[in-house]
Parts: C-alpha cells; sequence; structure tokens
C-alpha cells in the first residue's frame, strides 16, 4: 500500500546548492547492478542541515557526508507536518508512512495532505521491513545504535510494536529475528529485573542469545577480537556515551566508527550479500537538550562511520549506502539574537572558538557535579565555560535546573541560536552512494522501497508473505481459535481441531504442533517472527505451511 504523491516544492535555502530535484520517485543512477547487493543504511537521529553545517566549520574540514550528497528527504508523519522517530523509522524501513509511537505498523490516524486512507482494520498492521527482506533474500543482517538497541530509530529496522516504549517486546523480537550482528546499549532490556526497561516477562533473552551460538561481547576489546559470525554487543545497561566523553567516562566502549566497520568487516564474508542498519542515535538526545557541543559530538562520531561505509563501498563496488536524519530537531542555527545587526561581519571564530573549549558534553561534565554543586566552576569549565561572571555563577549556584543554564550560557557565548526542544519539520540531505544511487528530492518512505529495489524484492509483496491475520486463516483450516491472554506478557495464540493443538507464542520463531492421538509432540523453528498487536496475531506464509 501506498502513500506517496508527487508534490511541487521548491527546495529549502542552504548553503549547499543542490542541481536537479527531482520530485516523487527518486531517481536512480544507471550502473549494472551485480549480485551480490550490500545496503548500508545510516540515520544520524534528529540531526538538521545547519547542524551539519556547524560540525563542518566545528571540524575545520570537509565532512565525509560532503562527498556523497544527492538530494532531499521529506520527512512527515501520517499525521504531522513534525514526526517522531518511531514512525520516522517505519517510513524509512517499511515504506509506511505511521503515527506518533508506533513502530513497524501501520497507522490508525492519516490526516496529512496527500496520503490515501487505509482500512480500518488494517490500523497497527505489522509490515515488513527491509532487514527483513534482506534475510528473506539470504543475506546476513546487522543492526547497530549508541542508544539502547530497542529505541524506536533501530526497532523501527527490526520490530512491531504499537509503541515504542515496549521494549520488553522489541528485544524479544530483536533476539529472534535471528540478526547476525547486533552492537549498542540495552543490556537492561535482555534480561529480568526491578529497573524501568529490565524484562517483565520472566525470560532471560542472553542465554537464548547463548543457545543460539552468538559470541556475546560487552566491551570494545571483546568486540575487536572477536571472530563469530554471530555477534551480539551489549555496552551498556542504556545509552552508550557521547563520543566526546567516551575517552574520560566510557573507555570501554567502542566509537560507532569501530561498530560499523567490525559489522562490515563481519557481514561481508556472507556469499548472499549483507545488510546493515547504523544509527547515531544521541544527535537527537543533544538536540532536545539544546547541547551544542553534544550535536557536534556525534555528527562528527556519525560522520566517521560514514566514511567506514563508503570506503568499504567504493572497494567493493556494488553496495549502496544511504546515510540521511530521519527528523530535525532543537531549530539551532548559527546566529541569534546577538547577531540580528551584526552577522555580515561576524568571523567564523566568533561561534567556533567558545565551543572548542568545551571538552565534555553536558551530560558529560554533569556527571562530575558534586551534590553540593561546591565544583560548580570546575565543571562549568568542562563544558567550556570559562571565566564565569558574577551574573552566570549566581545563577548557576541557585537554579534547580543546572544543566538548562549552561547550554543557554555556552549557546549565547557561541551565537548560536534555537526555537525548541522538540522535533522541526524541514526537509533533510540526502546522502546516497553506489550503484543505484538515489538523487531528489524523495519521500522518506521511497528510500525502503529503493532500499528493497537494490536487493532484489518488493516490500508490500513481503508484507504479505510475513504478516497474514493468524485467526481467519486457521479457522479456514478447521481450527478454532483464542488468544490466550492469562500471562498478559506472554500472550499465544491457541488453535484446536480435533486431537491436534497448535501453540504460537508471541514474538518468537516458533510453533508448538500437539497431537493427543499419536502423543506426537513437534516444535518448528522459521526465520520469521509472530507478532500480536494487541488485537490480532500475525504469522507467516511458512508457519501457515506446516499446518494441515
Amino acid at each position: 500500500m501506498k502513500y506517496s504523491k508527487k508534490w511541487c516544492s521548491l527546495f529549502f535555502a542552504s548553503a549547499l546548492i543542490l542541481s536537479s530535484f527531482s520530485i516523487a520517485q527518486p531517481e536512480v543512477q544507471a550502473a549494472e547492478v551485480k549480485k551480490p547487493t550490500n545496503v548500508i543504511m545510516l540515520v544520524m537521529d534528529g540531526s538538521s542541515n545547519s547542524a551539519v553545517t556547524l560540525s563542518r566549520w566545528y571540524k575545520g574540514e570537509s565532512l565525509a557526508m560532503d562527498e556523497i550528497l544527492s538530494g532531499a528527504v521529506r520527512t512527515y508523519s501520517a499525521e504531522s507536518a513534525i514526526t517522531d522517530s518511531a514512525p520516522a523509522a517505519t517510513a524509512l524501513a517499511t515504506g509506511h508512512k505511521s503515527n506518533d509511537n508506533y513502530v513497524g505498523v501501520l497507522p490508525s490516524v492519516i490526516n496529512s495532505p496527500g496520503l490515501e486512507q487505509i482500512a480500518k482494520e488494517d490500523a497497527f498492521k505489522p509490515v515488513a521491513n527491509v532487514l527483513e527482506g534482506a534475510k528473506q533474500q539470504g543475506k546476513a543482517t546487522g543492526l547497530i545504535s549508541t542508544s539502547e538497541i530497542q529505541h524506536a530509530t533501530p526497532a523501527g529496522f527490526s520490530a512491531h510494536v504499537n509503541n515504542r516504549s515496549q521494549y520488553d517486546n522489541i528485544a524479544e523480537q530483536q533476539v529472534y529475528q535471528n540478526i547476525d550482528v547486533v552492537l549498542g546499549g540495552g543490556f537492561e532490556s535482555l534480561v529480568p529485573g526491578s529497573t524501568k526497561n529490565a524484562r517483565k516477562d520472566g525470560e532471560n533473552l542472553v542465554d537464548v542469545l547463548k543457545e543460539k551460538k552468538y559470541d556475546i561481547v560487552k566491551t570494545r576489546d571483546e568486540l575487536l577480537n572477536s571472530h563469530s559470525s554471530k555477534i551480539w554487543g551489549s555496552f551498556a545497561p542504556g545509552a552508550l556515551a557521547f563520543d566526546l566523553d567516551r575517552a574520560t567516562t566510557k573507555a570501554s566502549e567502542p566509537t560507532l566508527a569501530e561498530m560499523t566497520n567490525k559489522a562490515i568487516n563481519t557481514l561481508k564474508k556472507d556469499e548472499g550479500g549483507f545488510f546493515l542498519f547504523v544509527e547515531g542515535s544521541k544527535v537527537d538526545w543533544a538536540a532536545h537538550a539544546n547541547d551544542t557541543i553534544g550535536i557536534i559530538s556525534d555528527i562528527l562520531s556519525f560522520d566517521a562511520a560514514v566514511k567506514e561505509a563508503v570506503d568499504f563501498a567504493k572497494e567493493d563496488g556494488n553496495t549502496m549506502v544511504i546515510a540521511v536524519t530521519d527528523h530535525c530537531n532543537s531549530g539551532i542555527s548559527m546566529g541569534n539574537a546577538n547577531t540580528s545587526s551584526t552577522y555580515a561581519s561576524i568571523p567564523v571564530s566568533a561561534y567556533i572558538d567558545p565551543l572548542k573549549k568545551a571538552t565534555m558534553t553536558i551530560e558529560g561534565a554533569l556527571s562530575y557535579l558534586k551534590k553540593d554543586k561546591s565544583n560548580i566552576v570546575e565543571v562549568a569549565a568542562l563544558y567550556g565555560l570559562d571565566n564565569l561572571s558574577k551574573g552566570e555563577l549566581a545563577t548557576l549556584k541557585s537554579t534547580k535546573n543546572i544543566g538548562k543554564e549552561m547550554v543557554k550560557m555556552l549557546a549565547n557565548r557561541a551565537n548560536i541560536g534555537y526555537t525548541t526542544g522538540g522535533h522541526t519539520g524541514e526537509d533533510v540531505f540526502l546522502y546516497s552512494y553506489g550503484p543505484s544511487k538515489i538523487t531528489g528530492l524523495v519521500e522518506n518512505t521511497d528510500l525502503a522501497h529503493s532500499m528493497a529495489q537494490f536487493m532484489g524484492f518488493d516490500l508490500n509483496k513481503l508484507t504479505d508473505d510475513l504478516y497474514i491475520p493468524a485467526t481467519k486463516e486457521f479457522k479456514e483450516k478447521g481450527y478454532t481459535t483464542k488468544i490466550d491472554l492469562a500471562d498478559k506478557e506472554n500472550p499465544k495464540f491457541i488453535a484446536k481441531k480435533n486431537d491436534v493443538t497448535v501453540t504460537i507464542p508471541v514474538n518468537k520463531n516458533t510453533l508448538m504442533y500437539e497431537d493427543t492421538s499419536t502423543k506426537t509432540t513437534k516444535t518448528h523453528t522459521f526465520d520469521t517472527i509472530n507478532v500480536y498487536n494487541g488485537t490480532e496475531f500475525y504469522v507467516s506464509k511458512k508457519v501457515l505451511n506446516v499446518i494441515k
């Protein structure tokens, strides 16, 4: 089901001028596509064109992304001009616009201009993603994030839930998707416990990963020394550190570029090719906090990962690389009220030099703050705020939110403006490289379909194969059915016919078949997962094909 419409739109004003913009479908460069094909999809969550410009000035030289700048992307969701990460990831991964908080499922509300309505019964229906399509093509797959791996954006490429907060379900689906390389944070959601995102269903997914023969690594050294073809790297209970802070606060964590390099070198050994998703997650977190140096830190970290991807693609010759922002955040600008009448004579140094004084992000600096605030001057200096004025010092000592005041002070010193602590709705740059490079002004949903086409499958047909409503199909086979919610954390689909009972557990890739007449019980395992959306269980054709 497509939600695209031709739009007549002027491309946004920018310091970089892009030429030859198409308006609806992406233009694919004519080139011979050989097999096996590889795709590396990279997302710098919550970035913006202005933030990239600032990061380039800060670095003092071109970015790796600059070399592959090819177009622009529209980011709106099914219900809003300003999207959140969950529907943005769903669009990029499945080719479908969706709603706030929805991950890998169809929307229930469609009110953005130009989008087709869907049938009421299709709301919340799971839709297949490009990682799942790559798996069905026999390709190796990888998933990387600097946040929890269960966070909205990596979840969009690996799971199907009604709400992004359902870390239990997301983590379980990711484990049973049998992704070859998974690297990031989020260890908390793999094991039972009492913390916020710990498992509530009693299942220890680390034990499952061991049964599946993963090399489970928890440090940078363990990752770099692994020789396994199946690696699950979980380097923190929650998110990883900002890149600028890592050497000081979390030296045992790998960089995003190191994770990307390791994943590529592991996955490329597969004769069928590979699909790899990479997210630089905490650009978004810094933007929400209006933390200028945090934004720059992780844009440059992301850019280093892009270089790893492009360097491999150049050598390989048959790899599609896409890098993009899923949505903008914060309305960051070079220039603020300070520069209203003097901008024409303000040198680059006036913006960059104050930022260069910071040796840590706001998150890193505040990790050193004592409870009594007695070291506030030293903490402020870590964030680049040296020579505090009497007024600044008084503000920091009296405020209940030191971080908020510190980011405002640094932004003011560097003449950086912010309009919000939330997301914004402008179009974003598209970076693309490879034999099927995408150019022009495109919808975010177009990127999913372009990746699928390059890998040799159709996402809509894939959904028809992977996510079929179970109740109707089993009833047509003569079964009586029910959804067992006795254990609310572990719903099951149960179908009975004569002496046969079929049990399908939620989020897993298995089916239990019991025949009391022959006293036989068998467990079937598939390369697809079972999904429950609160109303219906969805299973693949492969599951239905083993049922008589």
